[in-house]
């Protein structure tokens, strides 16, 4: 249009449509910019933020993922510890999720043929290392998966009319689960709810109670459990055992469970740990019977340290129609993919690195265990001490001799609450040991687990962590280097504990709290003395000196923690003290702590009768203030308080009075007149106000010496110059004069010289407080001369 305007002849008219044009293009701009604007509008209120627009860029979209994993704060560096290792041992797994994803996007034949090489490759492989001949293989991400899988096979293969009766037929003839009691909480109730059968259908395995260990399952009891069921017209399906229990790392007797399962036509599945040891050239014979059992579940990315690898499920079955109609194998070949990521890491480490690293796992166990035999106070649960990977320890002490024992457990079976509260304070103390362990050797890969018969235990078990945690020979050395550290704090604690008990007991003002959850020397609470307070009041005055109590106890020089207790489940208005060392001197702390709550207790009291005095003294201060203005008024007369005539008449006579002041004396707490003041011009001292309470901590200590330390001339925690200085001072104590015939004195110019004084100071006034007033606050009102 341009080119046109400028061929028109007229050049008025070509300008014109010029800027016509330009006004054209300038309306049409504007309003497709407030279009543009208000589908903006409107995308905001229905997308998202990071979707708007026309996307982001990668690298921001990575920062922000960056930003997720390790948030703002920054992390631990036992956290980043362990990222950076599964970083560095898991790449070729990571690498085949993305693998997996991109091959799924090939045509159908291709797909069918790379999955079938993949997923017979990978299943070869397992077979071959785990010693598990002629086994097919499922790959899931939960590793419980598998084992619902193979009791849905076990379901069909035993029930014929299953496929097409359903429910109908396992409620004519109910199946029987038998589990063992030691085996991961929920494993049961998991199974009962995905397969729809009752909990009725689950029973339970109760583990050996008089021989042999006390983890293993009962083979006797449970071929009288299953005779019971059969005669009750039930059907026995499946077993479970274990190749190292989830909590302890035993292994059942796996080839008594074979022959009972092969009796009764039942299918045994064995899981545990223990069963990663069958890729080594040694393999216990208890283990090695696992590979007599119908079906296994490995999970090889704890054990091998590979991140985001599905667990395998090996078995053996014949028919591949009821495996297909279980859900074990699949005809989608993307389903079929999930092996890839073993596929690659398998070959990536090879034979030698994959045997190398569980036989890593078990060298720390060795280690550890050996380690563990020269402590005392220190009791292991081990099945099998030359193959079991996984080592489980506890603090015990006994406080009974063996004949004391052994005459007691003859002499009755039930617990006794004296036995039932040390096992729990046992349970506390180990608890806060597999706490503190965990804390300072991070790459140990320590836990607290809970045994049913045993309680509270510390538990190793490499293989589920090291190679995750990248723990090596020297983590396990710094491990028992702070065990041995923290045993003599164990058994001091545990020795005090009765002593500060019994001390606290008799103390006056002191009140002991029986909290055995608590890992320390003990609870305390200071009793507040009530003078007929309602209830909520007396809280709060307890809570009160309680907290000042608490503060006041850490701003002393010891070596004690004080603190108000755990966050939950702890008691109120308490001090909890932690855990202290043998030369702890337990009568000295107490009575500090009572001599602390009675001068807050005691300067609590003075504050509170001080103000109420005050109180009472204003009152009466202004009751004769107001008296004394009346009997001015009175005395002055009516015309001297007109404000001109008063005035008037002041100048030609002035009224002379007295000045009439009070002072208020705290000690008394009473009003005096300030009349002897005026005459004496100085201000009386009154009555001697009462000493401010104070805890007689006097006690003497050696140079260095912490508060709550018993003094132990041959300890090593004084230096040379402290033992000689206390010396010198026992020998100038020993230096006392010859003792003194009946009637004789023995004076010294040092002893007569105080006592001179003191009678000259009793006659001597003191001069110089005669005008600084101490003991009281003075309120006084003095007549204004007009």
């Amino acid at each position: 249009m341009d080119a046109s305007l400028e061929k028109m002849v007229d050049p008025t008219l070509a300008e014109m449509g010029k800027n016509l044009n330009e006004a054209m293009k300038m309306l049409e701009d504007n309003q497709r910019k407030a279009e543009e604007e208000n589908e903006k509008k409107y995308a905001r209120k229905d997308i998202p933020g990071p979707l708007q627009g026309s996307g982001q860029d990668m690298v921001s979209i990575l920062q922000l993922v960056q930003n997720l994993m390790h948030g703002e704060e920054e992390e631990e560096s036992s956290q980043a510890y362990r990222l950076q290792n599964v970083g560095e041992q898991g790449h070729m797994a990571l690498l085949g999720h993305s693998l997996a994803a991109y091959i799924s996007v090939l045509d159908r034949e291709r797909l069918r043929k790379l999955t079938t090489r993949i997923l017979s490759d990978t299943t070869l492989w397992l077979c071959r290392l785990f010693r598990y001949e002629n086994g097919s293989a499922y790959y899931h991400e939960d590793d419980r998966e598998g084992l619902l899988k193979i009791c849905r096979l076990v379901i069909h293969t035993r029930y014929e009319d299953y496929t097409v009766e359903g429910f109908n037929v396992l409620y004519t003839k109910q199946p029987v689960i038998y589990i063992s009691s030691a085996a991961r909480t929920g494993l049961g109730q998991a199974l009962c709810n995905q397969l729809g059968l009752p909990l009725s259908c689950m029973c339970r395995v109760p583990c050996n109670t008089m021989f042999g260990s006390q983890h293993q399952m009962d083979v006797a009891l449970l071929d009288r459990l299953i005779k019971d069921d059969v005669e009750s017209g039930k059907l026995p399906l499946l077993l479970v055992a274990n190749a190292g229990t989830p909590g302890a790392g035993h292994t059942d007797k796996l080839g008594r469970l074979k022959e009972l399962c092969e009796q009764y036509n039942m299918w045994l599945h064995v899981e545990g740990v223990n069963l990663a040891t069958l890729a080594l050239g040694y393999v216990s014979s208890s283990v090695l019977a696992a590979t007599k059992c119908d079906s296994m579940t490995l999970t090889l990315g704890s054990w091998l340290g590979l991140p985001a690898v599905p667990a395998v499920t090996l078995y053996r079955h014949e028919d591949p129609s009821l495996s297909l109609a279980a859900g074990l194998t699949s005809s989608q070949p993307v389903e079929k993919l999930r092996a890839l990521p073993l596929w690659l890491s398998l070959q990536y480490l090879g034979h030698d690195g994959i045997v190398e690293r569980i036989k890593h796992a078990s060298q720390l166990s060795q280690r550890l265990l050996e380690n563990l035999k020269n402590l005392d106070f220190i009791k292991t649960s081990v099945e099998d001490e030359l193959s079991s990977p996984v080592v489980v320890f506890k603090f015990y002490q006994k406080y009974l001799n063996r004949d004391q024992t052994s005459h007691a457990a003859q002499a009755s079976t039930i617990p006794h609450p004296i036995i039932s509260s040390e096992g729990h304070i046992y349970d506390t103390f180990n608890q806060w040991l597999g706490e503190q362990l965990a804390q300072l050797v991070p790459a140990s890969g320590v836990d607290v687990v809970e045994l049913e018969d045993e309680g509270t235990c510390v538990r190793f078990s490499p293989l589920m962590t090291s190679a995750v945690l990248g723990t090596e020979i020297q983590d396990v050395d710094q491990l028992v280097d702070c065990l041995k550290m923290k045993i003599p704090v164990l058994t001091s604690t545990l020795q005090l504990r009765e002593e500060f008990e019994q001390e606290v007991r008799r103390t006056v003002g002191l009140l002991y709290i029986e909290d055995l959850s608590w890992p320390g020397l003990g609870v305390v609470r200071y009793s507040y003395h009530s003078d007929g307070k309602n209830d909520d009041k007396q809280e709060k005055e307890l809570e009160k000196i309680n907290t000042e109590l608490l503060k006041k106890l850490n701003e002393l020089e010891s070596d004690l923690t004080f603190s108000l207790g755990p966050e939950f489940g702890g008691q109120k208005n308490c001090v909890y003290i932690g855990m202290v060392t043998e030369d702890l001197d337990v009568s000295e702390l107490v009575e500090t702590i009572a001599a602390t709550g009675r001068e807050i207790e005691e300067n609590s009291r003075l504050l509170e009768n001080m103000t109420e005095v005050v109180r009472k003294g204003i009152q009466e201060a202004q009751l004769q203030l107001q008296k004394a203005n009346e009997e001015r008024l009175l005395e002055e007369g009516l015309l001297r308080q007109i404000p001109v005539v008063g005035s008037v008449l002041n100048w030609f006579s002035p009224f002379q009075a007295s000045p009439k002041g009070r002072t208020f004396n705290l000690t008394a707490g009473s009003l005096e007149s300030t009349e002897s003041t005026y005459v004496s011009k100085a201000q009386g001292t009154g009555t001697t106000p009462p000493p401010t309470p104070t805890s007689s901590l006097t006690k003497q200590r050696l140079p260095g010496q912490k508060i709550f330390k018993r003094s132990l001339r041959n300890s090593d925690a004084f230096s040379e110059t402290s033992s000689v200085s206390h010396c010198e001072d026992l020998e100038k104590t020993d230096q006392r004069p010859p003792p003194l015939s009946p009637g004789q004195e023995q004076r010294s110019p040092e002893t007569e010289k105080p006592e001179q004084q003191q009678q000259e100071g009793a006659q001597t006034p003191n001069k110089g407080t005669e005008d600084i007033p101490r003991d009281c606050t003075k309120v006084e009102e003095q007549e204004s001369q007009r």
